[in-house]
């Protein structure tokens, strides 16, 4: 791959990683629509790795206090905060884990890699985080996140495992269907993308490990650089503009660049 190819794919990961318009749909559409080729699994594993350090920097306190009470979690107690965090974010990875597993099991996954399906996804579910963010409440923060909601939030986030959907763009929809307010309800989305990349990275590094070779280190740890950079840098302006800002940008994009899609896909 050439540096430009490389910079290109991880700068459209880092910045749709977390804004709510489907990271893996831009991805995808990336060589459809430029002519590029697909950039490969190493590097699908490196620039989600970038993401990750990206998110886990940003909300390190957050982090820090989930990692410290998994040992109390272990014991079977979950009476402090970071052990409940800990205990919500695994309850909420659960259907990902489960689902991601079905489809790659049929085959699904594959099948759904079309422009029509991310057309349509980007459209509708962009229609349905702006009917959430208009009609949603604004009562609950992180402080109220129960197990009731992050098995619903989890349920959601499992639907992202398509195309288009979006990871981020439905669990932040989820958390406005359940009263969270914007800055809070994008903080939770984002905190819950931490074992949900870690979990795809590990069942894609473990495909990649058995065929990487010294350039592909390389050019991994090149892109995972630049996707950590366009990551970290998306993800400070949207959590900076969500307290003035809705969603409806976010929404405008997905309903214009669904349209285009539909338009391509059907003629």
């Amino acid at each position: 791959m050439t540096l430009f190819h490389i910079f290109l794919v991880a700068v459209v990961q880092g910045i749709t990683e977390f804004l709510p318009i489907s990271s893996s749909g831009h991805l995808i559409l990336l060589p459809n629509l430029t002519g590029l080729a697909d950039q490969g699994q190493a590097i699908d594993v490196a620039v989600h790795l970038g993401t990750l350090l990206a998110v886990i920097l940003y909300f390190w306190p957050d982090v820090r206090g989930a990692l410290a009470g998994l040992p109390r979690l272990l014991t079977g107690r979950a009476d402090t905060p970071g052990a409940r965090l800990a205990l919500l974010l695994i309850v909420a990875t659960i259907p990902a884990v489960i689902f991601g597993l079905l489809l790659k099991l049929t085959g699904l996954d594959d099948a759904m890699r079309s422009v029509t399906v991310i057309g349509w996804t980007m459209l509708l579910f962009g229609l349905l985080l702006y009917w959430a963010d208009q009609r949603g409440t604004t009562a609950k923060t992180q402080a109220d996140w129960t197990m009731s909601d992050a098995v619903r939030m989890g349920l959601w986030q499992a639907v992202a495992l398509i195309p288009g959907v979006s990871r981020s763009g439905i669990t932040i929809t989820a958390a406005r269907m359940l009263g969270y307010d914007r800055h809070d309800g994008a903080k939770i989305a984002m905190l819950m993308s931490i074992p949900v990349i870690i979990a795809s990275g590990m069942v894609l590094g473990v495909e990649v490990a058995a065929t990487a070779d010294v350039q592909a280190a390389r050019d991994g740890a090149i892109a995972a650089v630049f996707a950590f950079v366009a990551a970290l840098l998306a993800l400070a302006l949207m959590m900076r503009l969500l307290r003035a800002v809705s969603f409806t940008p976010y929404v405008i994009y997905r309903v214009v660049l669904g349209m285009v899609l539909l338009w391509i896909g059907y003629t």
